[in-house]
């Protein structure tokens, strides 16, 4: 049995995680703003949603009232915000406005950091505890995005992995940043990755792909640790 906290996760990749990450008698914590569907899902596993807004300044103190002293095997970082119409063509870095800047930076980084901060004597109970980051190739060298504050801050989230990761070596806790490249994450996890592929004629990666990278690292030993992994789609040149 492992016990298991999954931030956004009340949608897409979020949502594909608290759905196929966990076994029969596994507990999750479910971290969004809105209330999941998964919840009402049977299937062996116990799931309890923490209400929780990261860009407001008392989130991490609900999710640590929430968990108490519970123990944590698997934490899952999967956040991420980005610039109004970031993905457009159109986009102009200089018409953001300072405030959408500062909240980017805010749920992406720093919140990041906060929540972890709180969370590290619940993952310390664990024999062999998973602390893994969900990045972006955004945040790689050379991947032509021009979202300059989404790009600063997924960049941003490997330099968290690594520190995190030198300061809980001596706890066993392995760190892991995965940095996917653009995901089909509309196609929901329950209609199978071939959807997903036909969907966007394979330049979109299955949210399926990452759930089963997930998956192979919680399996590992402890042991064993997995710094960084990238995965663009094959047809992704730029990455």
């Amino acid at each position: 049995m492992k016990n298991y906290i999954i931030f956004g996760a009340s949608k897409g990749l979020g949502d594909a995680f608290v759905k196929g990450l966990p076994e029969q008698g596994d507990q999750v914590w479910i971290v969004s703003r809105s209330k999941p569907a998964s919840l009402a899902r049977e299937d062996g596993v116990k799931r309890t949603w923490i209400a929780a807004d990261l860009a407001q300044p008392d989130a991490s103190r609900r999710i640590a009232n929430a968990l108490q002293e519970e123990k944590i095997d698997v934490l899952v970082y999967n956040v991420g915000i980005w610039e109004k119409e970031g993905f457009e063509s159109h986009y102009d870095f200089e018409k953001d406005e300072p405030t959408d800047i500062a909240n980017i930076i805010h749920v992406n980084i720093t919140s990041t950091i906060i929540c972890i901060q709180v969370l590290l004597p619940n993952l310390r109970r664990s024999e062999a505890g998973k602390l893994i980051l969900i990045g972006s190739t955004a945040g790689l060298d050379h991947t032509n995005n021009a979202q300059v504050s989404f790009v600063a801050s997924k960049f941003g989230l490997r330099g968290i992995a690594n520190a995190l990761r030198e300061h809980v070596r001596q706890d066993g806790i392995a760190v892991t940043c995965i940095n996917p490249g653009e995901l089909a994450a509309e196609i929901p996890y329950d209609e199978g990755p071939e959807r997903a592929i036909a969907e966007y004629d394979g330049t979109r990666i299955p949210v399926q792909d990452i759930v089963s990278i997930v998956k192979c690292i919680v399996s590992l030993s402890r042991v064993a640790c997995v710094k960084e992994i990238h995965i663009p789609a094959i047809t992704d040149v730029n990455a």
